[in-house]
């Protein structure tokens, strides 16, 4: 009897490992490995979310109507044009699903998200990666990589975990030395924290070309990771292909509330940003003191040097041991660093403390 085989690509795929959340014999700890919001979620979505446990037994809005219309008004969209996720993750293996395949590329850059490559094996498609320069997606080398078998390209922008962006500019670039056929996804989750004047998440790009699509989540600034809800915007044809693809009800009933809820609390959104306004650059400033070589980021998170995988790996070790949580980032090829979430005020002193006493120890 044969046994069963898998799909061609499946079993290369090296398996998502998620930030740890836990450390052995500590109770209080600072969960720093996965980027969630600082300040948590909003009073006024953890109250509708509790609010909605009387209607468990209803299924969700299959289309997402309200939320849709929320963003809609929120972010100045035509929620037509809208479709909802069970995180940016689902959106983004849904596209991948739509438009590779067996045969054709999908290109991203060194350090991108590596969901990008799971997602491009797990249709048998081929992951290409561009080198970057400084630690930044480098248009250049992306267009260098573009073939005949090329059919997406995913640019997260700003990029997990290095906390790079590029520039409105270059990505207009990359745009354009794209040909018609290949998809260009701006995986846009971090873009709430961005203030630069030379960066946009992707809504104009969108509004202009049939090729490309945004993606965005609830799960950083409004702190919903636990719901898993994101969006996607893009050009009409691409939303039809997505609301022909993804499940009836792929967005559950409590996320759909809450996210509304989330979107309306203004006030705690700026208080979310001007944390990670104040303690970004704080960390960084500190940390660059201590010798250590954060790289320059506009996410909610730093991205540390620290020289050798075997440092970086004694520093893991050594915050854990003080209850903090970092995240190793050797499965995208940076063994020598640790990713840090920038938590509140009392979490990020806590790690140049933790930091400081094993720049000193060692």
């Amino acid at each position: 009897m044969t046994a069963l085989t898998p799909r061609p690509g499946i079993m290369k795929i090296a398996p998502y490992v998620p930030g740890k959340d836990s450390v052995e014999g500590k109770e209080t700890i600072a969960k720093l490995s996965s980027n969630e919001g600082a300040l948590g979620p909003s009073p006024k979505a953890m109250a509708a979310y509790a609010k909605a446990a009387a209607e468990l037994h209803r299924y969700p809005d299959g289309n997402a109507e309200k939320l849709r219309s929320a963003i809609g008004r929120h972010y100045g969209l035509d929620p037509a044009r809208i479709v909802c996720g069970a995180g940016s993750d689902e959106l983004l293996n849904l596209l991948i699903r739509a438009y590779c395949g067996p045969g054709d590329e999908l290109l991203y850059s060194q350090f991108g998200f590596l969901m990008y490559p799971i997602n491009a094996l797990g249709v048998g498609a081929t992951p290409v990666a561009a080198p970057e320069k400084d630690y930044r997606a480098d248009v250049d080398a992306l267009l260098s990589k573009v073939t005949n078998k090329t059919r997406v390209v995913c640019l997260a922008n700003p990029n997990n975990p290095t906390g790079s962006y590029v520039t409105k500019d270059d990505v207009r670039r990359l745009h354009a030395g794209l040909p018609k056929n290949v998809l260009l996804v701006i995986d846009a989750a971090y873009a709430e924290y961005v203030s630069r004047n030379d960066y946009e998440s992707g809504v104009e790009l969108v509004d202009q070309a049939e090729n490309v699509v945004m993606t965005r989540t609830f799960s950083k600034i409004y702190g919903l990771g636990g719901l898993r809800l994101g969006w996607m915007y893009g050009p009409a044809g691409i939303v039809d292909v997505m609301s022909r693809l993804r499940q009836p009800f792929n967005v559950n009933l409590p996320a759909q509330i809450a996210g509304i809820a989330a979107m309306q609390d203004i006030a705690h959104t700026d208080a979310s940003r001007t944390n990670n306004d104040i303690w970004l650059p704080w960390l960084s400033a500190e940390l660059a003191k201590l010798g250590l070589a954060p790289l320059p980021s506009v996410g909610n998170f730093l991205t540390v040097g620290f020289g050798s995988k075997e440092r970086a790996a004694a520093a893991n070790a050594w915050m854990m041991n003080d209850g903090l949580i970092p995240r190793m980032i050797a499965g995208y090829g940076l063994p020598e660093h640790l990713r840090i979430t920038i938590g509140t005020e009392t979490e990020v002193k806590a790690v140049r403390e933790s930091l400081a006493r094993f720049v000193a120890a060692k």
